[in-house]
């Protein structure tokens, strides 16, 4: 049985639940998938900040991740918030939902579009995209202006990003949309239905790729700089 936790990096349990479920559904038979929602940090992530207080939860989930014998991990947020330091930790891999879903994308088309939340929130992923080396097929990043929360709550949530992902792919020409956020895995089948284009969801594309590298018995390298971290007397504040 190969396991393998999606860990929301906030702390709101209902978006664990949704993203649980659209990893659940794609996975193969013998692997088990966990939903883990991080112990402390924001309820959301959605600026530097919010990023930077959600990585010592994150660590601390694979930590007891790593005590319990899990195969591998995914980040279930699109900032990737702490991957690097997740793949020193982990022994299996470790991927983002970004990360994940650009590659995807990537193989679908000339080009893709990522539709995200807020706008401050667009200049993180045009910085992953750069740093992924996907800027020639990333062609646009759009918000549509709905907090992470809102998603779960807003009636009008699903209508607003189905009809932000229609305007990217005619302003920006995109053969494909991304979806930026981990609260919207649960639209992609029904925005794809309706636009006629591939929607990729991270959460179900990263787990997936966690899947396959543990069933070819990969993992990240420990050779060079994803060896554990030296072992140090780390000062914590009560």
């Amino acid at each position: 049985m190969t396991r393998i936790w999606v860990i929301n990096p906030n702390t709101t349990e209902a978006m664990t639940a949704t993203i649980e479920q659209c990893a659940r559904a794609v996975v193969a038979p013998g692997t088990s998938v966990t939903g883990v929602t991080s112990e402390y940090g924001p309820p959301s992530i959605e600026s530097h900040y919010d990023e930077a207080m959600s990585v010592p939860g994150l660590l601390q989930a694979i930590q007891r991740g790593e005590r319990e014998g899990v195969d591998g991990y995914v980040i279930a947020c699109f900032g990737d918030p702490g991957l690097d330091a997740a793949r020193e930790v982990a022994r299996g891999p470790v991927v983002g939902i970004a990360e994940a879903a650009m590659h995807t994308a990537s193989h679908l088309g000339r080009g893709f579009s990522v539709v995200t939340t807020l706008a401050r929130t667009m200049g993180r992923a045009a910085d992953l995209a750069e740093h992924y080396g996907m800027q020639r097929f990333c062609r646009g990043i759009h918000a549509c202006e709905i907090a992470v929360l809102d998603l779960e709550t807003d009636p009008d949530a699903q209508k607003i990003v189905t009809e932000a992902c229609r305007d990217a792919v005619e302003s920006d020409g995109s053969d494909v949309v991304v979806l930026g956020c981990a609260g919207m895995a649960d639209m992609c089948a029904s925005i794809s239905a309706e636009l006629g284009v591939p929607v990729v969801d991270g959460v179900t594309a990263a787990t997936l790729i966690v899947q396959s590298l543990v069933t070819m018995g990969l993992s990240t390298s420990k050779r060079g700089e994803f060896a554990a971290p030296p072992p140090k007397d780390y000062t914590l504040g009560g």
